[in-house]
């Protein structure tokens, strides 16, 4: 630091840690506003905000092609699988658990990921570690749940499905980017525009926009949404997580996933106050350490290069 000037070699690892607490508050914004909105609006409100500094970025950078419109069908997928089910999925899951606990879940993405990739690519192994990093995964998942309990909760297990079926969506996209979207070589920053954008039609066809209005009664969650979960969570997130790949590499890049969960369980339980329990910690370092395990020495399976939290 220069003259109280931050040295510019160490700007990509600020916005290493910038995106991992970006991506990490997502889940109290969910948690605010899912009290006013449906979990649906949510996601429509998000991928709107979102998708405009994207496409701002996307025409400076001049990466928009019309040719790139013969691949439409796939971007088409990709806004579904990686955007309206997965924002969805998380979305609703927040608004059924603590959004502490709801970060921790997040941090299975890589454990669902790799799930699907060893089953629908050809060439993916199942080392010892990554087993073990699977086992340690799901055991968390369950842990969190808890359905073995003599008092069950029901929304808490509906909303580990949500979290899950979320996990499942986003792995589901990194199986078909890596199949159709990735040997198009074509920019993140254009295919992001296309997701985000291809999602905004499909979200207002299944949202019912009635109530949604009601956001505005309380600035903190109106502001949450707008600026901490588009804004920031989306649009600008996804820009930091461009420029991590292009200054430290996709792996580096891909690595920022384990800061999400523990900035959402601090959000939670120490800014918030919420009832996260002993259990529900356990559960969390299980996930870690799968995440660990499975992203070793690998290939980075954490999700599609086009997404954020």
């Amino acid at each position: 630091m220069n003259n109280g000037r931050i040295d510019v070699k160490y700007l990509p690892i600020l916005a290493f840690w910038l995106l991992g607490l970006i991506w990490g508050s997502n889940f109290i914004y969910m948690k605010l506003a899912a009290a006013l909105i449906t979990p649906e609006q949510i996601v429509l409100l998000r991928v709107l905000f979102g998708f405009v500094p994207v496409l701002l970025y996307a025409g400076l950078r001049g990466v928009l092609q019309r040719s790139h419109l013969h691949h439409a069908h796939h971007f088409l997928v990709m806004s579904i699988l990686a955007t309206a089910a997965y924002y969805y999925g998380f979305a609703k899951g927040t608004a059924l658990l603590p959004s502490g606990v709801a970060g921790a879940l997040s941090g299975a993405i890589p454990v669902f990921a790799l799930l699907l990739a060893l089953v629908f690519i050809p060439g993916e192994r199942a080392s010892l570690r990554r087993v073990l990093g699977l086992l340690a995964g799901f055991a968390g998942v369950v842990l969190i749940a808890d359905p073995f309990s003599t008092h069950p909760g029901a929304a808490k297990v509906q909303g580990v499905i949500y979290m899950v079926l979320g996990s499942l969506s986003l792995g589901a996209s990194f199986i078909y980017a890596r199949k159709y979207i990735t040997p198009l070589g074509i920019p993140p920053a254009a295919l992001a525009t296309y997701q985000l954008g291809l999602a905004l039609p499909t979200l207002l066809v299944f949202t019912g926009l009635e109530g949604i209005s009601h956001i505005t009664r309380s600035p903190q969650a109106a502001i949450g949404l707008v600026v901490g979960l588009g804004l920031l969570g989306t649009g600008l997130a996804y820009l930091i997580y461009y420029y991590i790949v292009d200054k430290l590499g996709a792996v580096t890049a891909a690595s920022s996933t384990y800061i999400p969960p523990v900035v959402a369980l601090v959000i939670g339980a120490v800014l918030v106050g919420e009832p996260i329990t002993a259990r529900d910690y356990l559960a969390a370092g299980l996930i870690f350490v799968a995440v660990v395990l499975i992203s070793a020495r690998t290939r980075p399976v954490a999700r599609p290069l086009a997404v954020a939290e």
